[in-house]
């Protein structure tokens, strides 16, 4: 059984490796500062930003292992846990971690939006890995909160350092979309077998006993989080994963449609449970009803 530290507090973990607590809410870790550090399996209850210049470890996150190397950034938010169990062994890293608990965000926009940072919830094998000149940028920033921190406490600090975080954030995702951009042809192919899985989803007529195909589906077949798959099909097609699946659900019907097969036919087979649900579903992706369409056919 291995042994989870719980890190309730940025203050548990800073204590954990070494560092100074300079602020109840946020820290930041200069690994160089710090080390040699014990390796922890940790249960967060606060956010955490993490990179390595230099490292070749193997890490636990969630229920899969991942080989950490140089310029790999991972974000971990409450409830995930991540890290690696503490064997006694000491390592010497350079690098940094940024973490930060919730309660630092409280009535600020970011308490909100910080959801919209799918990031947070991507598999570790689907970690950002930066170009040197990213990795100074986050540097930077890292040097900047943490001066914040080190300054005497007043009524503007919190506010300072969440827009530092927003800051973050905001890189985190830039990089991102560089990273989904350069692994364009890897990408390609992922939207082939995700073309496939559809293809074959019906034809193997999984439907009729699972119902219709959904995102978390395909992308647990695709092995990737849900979060990581609709954004990377979003980069790749400009829409979702959810409407690119009621697209091709919306193709199929109209092919069954022009053999004459009845609304109700095609809904069952489909696996609607009702045919209004197709109804509604063909109406909202093509502007026309299913009977519409039919009659449109029939003016050909």
């Amino acid at each position: 059984m291995s042994k989870i530290q719980k890190v309730k507090n940025v203050s548990d973990y800073s204590r954990y490796v070494g560092a100074a607590d300079g602020h109840p809410w946020v820290c930041v870790i200069d690994f160089a500062k710090v080390s040699p550090v014990r390796h922890c399996l940790n249960n967060y209850s606060v956010y955490g930003i993490f990179f390595h210049d230099e490292a070749d470890i193997d890490l636990e996150y969630g229920c899969g292992k991942y080989d950490y190397k140089k310029g790999t950034v991972i974000c971990v938010a409450p409830g995930q846990i991540g890290g690696k169990e503490d064997n006694g062994e000491r390592v010497n890293l350079t690098g940094w971690a940024l973490l930060f608990h919730p309660d630092l965000l409280h009535g600020t926009p970011l308490e909100k939006s910080i959801k919209e940072y799918s990031f947070f919830d991507y598999r570790i094998n689907e970690a950002l890995h930066m170009t040197d000149e990213e990795h100074d940028v986050l540097v930077s920033l890292m040097r900047q909160i943490q001066d914040e921190i080190e300054r005497k406490p007043d009524t503007v600090q919190n506010a300072i350092i969440v827009n530092y975080i927003g800051l973050v954030l905001n890189f985190c995702q830039r990089f991102y979309n560089r990273q989904f951009l350069t692994r364009k042809l890897e990408n390609t192919d992922t939207l082939m077998k995700f073309d496939s899985l559809l293809r074959n989803y019906f034809d193997e007529n999984r439907q009729l006993s699972f119902g219709l195909p959904s995102v978390q589906y395909c992308a647990d077949k695709l092995y990737m989080s849900a979060n990581y798959f609709g954004d990377l099909i979003k980069k790749m097609t400009g829409d979702t994963a959810g409407r690119y699946i009621r697209q091709y659900i919306i193709q199929r019907a109209k092919n069954e449609l022009t053999t004459g097969a009845s609304i109700a036919q095609v809904a069952y087979k489909l696996g609607f449970e009702y045919p209004q649900h197709l109804s509604k579903m063909f109406k909202q992706q093509t502007g026309m009803t299913p009977t519409a369409y039919c009659k449109s056919l029939r003016k050909r």
